[in-house]
């Protein structure tokens, strides 16, 4: 009897030993697929908050705004809106430079039926279509704005010598690029406050001009608007045989301050007496033109003079309008470049701060074609009596298809393109006159479509310009256009082939 009692208590030992084993394997398992218990309110664990996608993946880099599930990436700097640094200039700082379009987020889930189907955010099969953020609709890669020396033909460029203060990735604005020498500079400002982004420019300062240069770049930074040392990147360049004596290191002239006292470099110049003026040097428009564009941080870029203003908000109204990529003229397979109209306005008035006034002042007879009483030809934009008669719309849009062939032959657009298309022939100057027809004729050759845009345009700073006899200009603009005909046209035969109906 004893031992049966005996065998009964180790059999209900044994019994519970089992099953305290199969619950702890069930707890633990469990506990594996489930994690930690948090309550509501808690947080991670037994103390501290919980941590952020950052803490435990690392940084999530956001794409317009919108974050992104990726393996761990170094931290990138704030957008440019947020990461404008403290200004060094006197005054009330400009409202914040923004460079981003709005994002548009995906629709909601709809249900499925025959009416949703026909939505325009959906596709033929009825699924979503999926809404680009900008970075996506541009694809593009970062360059170096690191300062450099390099030769570049005859001619010293220091690229880069000034950098603007703020960072933009290429796909985040758009970026004018242009040339001028310091007498030019006091466009910086009226221009900034209509475009409020990059500006790439390329300053000709040759032997004696050189430190007036310098100076000028100092008075733009230390004593205008912000916006000039926030968003204005300087380039210097100068013809081997005409090197200055002595050239400061650039960041030297990026920290220090000008005596605001003074009048600006640029003010009541006696332009004879400029080194360039004296030893009658030409202006080599072309190698500022591509020094600037080649410089540029942005992957689009406007290639335009320094005394052309843009309308207002230029860039985000294009970045949104490339993002967006739902008008059948941006979904051509051509080579495309984006045309802006270009106007005059009297010495009285003040360029238009949109197409609707512009209109007005085209009635009023304050405003008139670009050029018009020099070579109406020569910026005659194709359908431009109609952009003229259409009435402003909101957002940006391409407005008609032209081509550089027929009565616009001889045409010189001036454009929001990239790096993709042909540079300027560094060969020809401003003096010689058509010195970007020849780029005109290779865009033509290889089939270019010129994007005329609807809502937006170029005014030249206030002043209408008449013809003017020139006979030194004129003795230039023979020669020059004898090196056209027969040396620079069959090059270009040669490298970019032929096409019915072009012409320089």
């Amino acid at each position: 009897m004893f031992g049966v009692v005996c065998r009964r208590n180790w059999a209900l030992r044994l019994s519970i030993v089992l099953n305290v084993c199969v619950l702890l394997y069930v707890c633990a398992h469990f506990g594996a697929v489930s994690g930690p218990w948090i309550e509501e309110g808690s947080g991670w664990g037994s103390s501290g908050p919980a941590p952020s996608q950052e803490m435990m993946y690392g940084t999530v880099p956001r794409l317009n705004g919108t974050a992104t599930a990726s393996a761990p990436a170094e931290p990138r700097s704030a957008l440019p809106a947020a990461r404008q640094q403290e200004s060094k200039q006197p005054g009330p700082a400009p409202e914040p430079v923004r460079f981003k379009v709005n994002e548009t987020k995906s629709p909601p889930e709809a249900a499925e039926s025959e009416e949703a189907e026909q939505r325009p955010d959906r596709t033929a099969n009825g699924n979503i279509k999926k809404e680009l953020t900008l970075q996506e609709a541009i694809l593009c890669n970062d360059k170096s704005t690191e300062p450099k020396t390099a030769q570049r033909g005859d001619y010293w460029v220091l690229y880069n010598y000034v950098p603007m203060s703020m960072k933009v990735h290429c796909w985040e604005s758009v970026t004018y690029t242009t040339h001028a020498d310091y007498t030019f500079l006091d466009n910086l400002e009226p221009l900034l406050e209509r475009w409020r982004g990059p500006i790439s420019i390329a300053l000709h300062a040759p032997g004696t001009d050189f430190p007036a240069t310098i100076e000028a770049i100092k008075h733009a930074r230390s004593c205008g608007s912000p916006l000039v040392a926030q968003l204005v990147t300087f380039h210097v360049y100068f013809s081997s045989k005409h090197v200055p004596k002595m050239i400061p290191v650039g960041e030297k002239v990026a920290s220090e301050r000008a005596n605001c006292s003074k009048a600006a470099p640029w003010i009541n110049v006696n332009v004879g007496r400029m080194y360039k003026s004296e030893r009658k040097l030409l202006y080599p428009v072309n190698v500022g033109r591509n020094v600037a564009r080649e410089s540029s941080p942005t992957h689009y870029i406007l290639a335009s003079d320094i005394e052309l203003y843009p309308s207002p908000d230029l860039p985000v109204k294009f970045l949104e309008m490339i993002r967006k990529s739902d008008q059948p003229a941006l979904l051509r397979p051509n080579p495309k470049v984006f045309v802006l109209s270009i106007f005059e306005v009297d010495e009285k008035s003040q360029p238009p701060a949109n197409k609707s006034i512009l209109i007005r002042m085209l009635k009023m007879g304050t405003a008139i074609p670009f050029h018009k009483k020099l070579c109406a030809g020569c910026h005659n934009v194709p359908r431009s009596k109609e952009w003229q008669e259409a009435p402003e719309t909101n957002g940006l849009h391409v407005f008609h298809v032209g081509k550089r062939t027929g009565n616009f032959v001889h045409w010189e657009p001036i454009y929001i393109g990239t790096n993709d298309d042909p540079l300027y022939d560094e060969r020809l100057s401003w003096e010689g006159k058509s010195d970007k027809m020849t780029q005109g004729y290779a865009l033509c050759v290889l089939d270019y479509d010129f994007l005329i845009v609807d809502n937006a345009f170029l005014v030249h700073r206030p002043g209408i310009k008449i013809f003017k006899k020139d006979n030194y200009r004129d003795t230039l603009t023979a020669k020059t256009n004898v090196l056209i005909k027969k040396i620079i046209v069959p090059e270009l035969k040669v490298l970019y082939g032929t096409r019915k109906g072009c012409a320089v």
